[in-house]
């Protein structure tokens, strides 16, 4: 059957992707299967937290980041159930269509990374004792929150035939993706030496932030039901966004490793010749970790904005 895509702001339906009706603005929503969900969500981050925050198991920015996962995820998720469960949505000033799969999203990358980042970079460092253990039950919670918000996603997501906001389908579950990834290399590059007086490497950084500017404006405007305001049609709009971020990241995909690795342009091929990462860093990245994290970050990114380029192509060429 054919159908012309004409605009991506559509109205939702009454179902959370479970096959079952939610119950919205009664104590009755947190006894369905996505309400059960997000209790577990709210348990397992306000546990998280407080193991750690009882023992003071955190330093650096790597602790402080864990830490802010959690209390982040934590605060959101009751402020979704607080929500729902007094059926404030007509008075939320973001589109509720758009904003609890969005959020859902990014908690799910903010506890995946707590639970990579926070056993890596102080678990294994600790002696044996209380705040080890505390500390391995606080990642074994993360993780259990990582899953949860990754099913919640995994749940509520578009479908074949469903009617959703722009969100919850492909492309804009890529845009959370493509916008946490930079942050990540943000944190990465937060030294400028890194680049500085290379304008190659300058280049890098401008891709990355410029790319993540217009990510976020894409979010901004589904989650603010404002996709109507631009002067072209949105989904037009996605594809130009999309295929100019692939051409800046392609280019970052080249630069970033050769100067920061190739000797002919002044780079370290190699970690031991980086005297800042021959001793043991418990709270912290040596620089060639870091320009190596950044180096495979632009890859994972490079490939969401190829995948988002022919998910917005597919959706403005082609008529099913």
């Amino acid at each position: 059957m054919p159908v012309t895509v004409t605009r991506t702001t559509i109205t939702t339906t009454t179902t959370s992707g479970l096959g079952s009706p939610t119950i919205l603005g009664s104590p009755r929503a947190l006894t369905q299967p996505l309400g059960l969900l997000r209790l577990l969500q709210l348990f397992s981050t306000c546990v998280a937290f407080s193991l750690v925050a009882s023992v003071g198991a955190w330093n650096g920015f790597m602790g402080n980041w864990c830490m802010f996962a959690w209390c982040f995820c934590f605060a959101m998720t009751l402020l979704i159930i607080i929500v729902e469960v007094g059926g404030l949505q007509p008075r939320f000033p973001l589109s509720w269509r758009n904003f609890p799969i969005t959020y859902a999203c990014y908690a799910a990358l903010f506890c995946l990374s707590a639970s990579v980042i926070y056993p890596t970079t102080l678990v294994q460092f600790m002696s044996p004792g209380r705040s080890r253990d505390h500390a391995i039950a606080a990642t074994v919670f993360s993780c259990i929150a990582c899953v949860a918000y990754a099913t919640e996603v995994a749940w509520t997501r578009a479908r074949p035939g469903e009617i959703t906001g722009y969100m919850a389908t492909v492309p804009g579950l890529l845009k959370v993706v493509e916008t946490f990834v930079a942050c990540i290399i943000f944190a990465f590059i937060v030294d400028s030496y890194l680049y500085k007086y290379k304008a190659a490497l300058e280049w890098c950084v401008a891709v990355y932030a410029i790319c993540f500017i217009l990510a976020a404006v894409a979010i901004l405007l589904n989650l603010g039901d404002c996709t109507n305001m631009l002067p072209i049609p949105f989904p037009t709009f996605l594809s130009g966004l999309a295929l100019l971020s692939v051409l800046f990241y392609a280019s970052a995909m080249v630069l970033w490793p050769l100067y920061q690795f190739d000797e002919k342009y002044g780079g370290q091929p190699q970690r031991r010749m980086d005297s800042n990462c021959r001793n043991s860093h418990t709270y912290s990245v040596c620089a060639w970790d870091s320009r190596l994290a950044v180096a495979i970050l632009t890859a994972i990114n490079l490939l969401a904005y190829v995948a988002d380029l022919v998910y917005s192509a597919h959706l403005v060429f082609v008529r099913v």
